[in-house]
């Protein structure tokens, strides 16, 4: 596979990504629920929860553009092994599935962004039986992949983006509203379920909730 190639089939995979997980699956959401299930950003200006959905916006844009960039001529990508492309390929499709499988098993509690006001239901079954973010954890993934087959600054900036996001939003903002709203309970899924991977980042103590 040609830089090219990989570029290309980069850019097609990205898109199509974005169009099926959050478009398609926010229409099927709203007709299902009657909600969109999007919330948006929380938080002041420059506060930790603001900056986390601003690297996470930043995230999507310089993922898009590494690709776009290379595939255009106006950038090369960093020197690597075909087979590294091929692996990122692999990668991708199988992370963009996980993040499908993710949403799908959250039902009706599936949302972008948290309204400090609503509670959700608690998911703890199926792909967060032992990993309490697993859409977080295949769309990092993806971007993984994504900057195999393509790497180069903004890829590379992309995915660094996107965990600070994931970790600021995760941190900050879910796990003390999810304190707040389900107490006991999601403290003591916590303390079995790992926060990205099974068996790491189980939860002992937690950020307070500031609202």
């Amino acid at each position: 596979m040609s830089t090219g190639v990989a570029a290309g089939l980069a850019l097609g995979l990205y898109g199509a990504g974005l169009i099926v997980t959050f478009g398609v699956r926010s229409w099927a959401h709203r007709r299902r629920t009657g909600s969109s299930g999007f919330r948006g950003l929380s938080g002041a200006f420059g506060s930790v929860e603001w900056w986390g959905g601003a690297l996470f916006a930043a995230a999507l844009v310089l993922s898009a553009l590494g690709p776009a960039l290379a595939l255009a001529g106006l950038v090369e990508a960093f020197a690597s092994p075909e087979w590294v492309r091929w692996v990122g390929l692999l990668t991708v499709v199988a992370a963009l599935v996980g993040v499908l499988v993710a949403q799908a098993g959250m039902g009706a509690s599936w949302r972008v962004g948290v309204d400090a006001e609503e509670r959700t239901g608690l998911v703890t079954t199926g792909p967060f039986a032992k990993v309490r973010n697993p859409v977080f954890t295949a769309m990092i993934a993806a971007l993984l992949g994504l900057t195999l087959m393509v790497p180069g600054l903004a890829t590379l900036a992309g995915l660094l983006a996107l965990v600070v996001a994931v970790e600021l939003q995760v941190r900050f903002v879910e796990e003390p509203y999810l304190v707040r709203v389900h107490g006991p309970a999601y403290l003591s899924y916590a303390r079995t379920a790992g926060r990205f991977v099974p068996g790491l980042g189980r939860l002992l103590s937690v950020a307070p909730d500031r609202r």
